[in-house]
């Protein structure tokens, strides 16, 4: 019934939504360029996507990696600059589902159902990577979708 609903307007998709503050450090980074990367995680408390942690404009991708939990899953947003084969400076954002094989689950199951609203609410994203293991996100991976 609420799939219906939420087709024809009643109740919106299922999971759980962005926290305010969860949208606007997302404009941060993608704008203001403040932040090279954003680690989200669902707080069942508030039943809200929240900011986790940022990564600084200097920090690399081998410092976001690191920041994500082994066992726990999460949303990210990474801004991955590079230079063109013509000389351009580009940008690309990466949304990020990382939903390890070894976590528990029930928070796979919230992360899932969630994943559809929560990055609907981040536009602007350029591309958008499942992991359930940190060789499915290797920056090789990242590098081979933004060129």
């Amino acid at each position: 019934m609420t799939f219906i609903l939420g087709l024809i307007g009643g109740n919106p998709s299922p999971g759980m939504g962005a926290a305010k503050h969860s949208v606007s450090t997302f404009l941060e980074l993608q704008r203001k360029k403040v932040h090279r990367y954003v680690i989200f995680k669902i707080d069942e408390k508030t039943k809200e996507v929240v900011v986790e942690k940022t990564g600084g404009p200097s920090e690399s991708y081998d410092d976001f990696t690191a920041s994500l939990p082994e066992n726990e899953c999460r949303y990210a947003v990474f801004d991955f600059d590079f230079v063109t084969s013509e000389n351009f400076q580009m940008s690309r954002i990466f949304f990020i589902a990382w939903c390890p094989s070894v976590a528990r689950i029930r928070p796979k199951m919230i992360y899932a159902t969630s994943k559809y609203r929560f990055r609907r609410e981040l536009k602007g994203v350029h591309y958008e990577i499942q992991a359930t293991d940190p060789t499915e996100m290797d920056f090789e991976v990242i590098k081979d979708r933004a060129y």
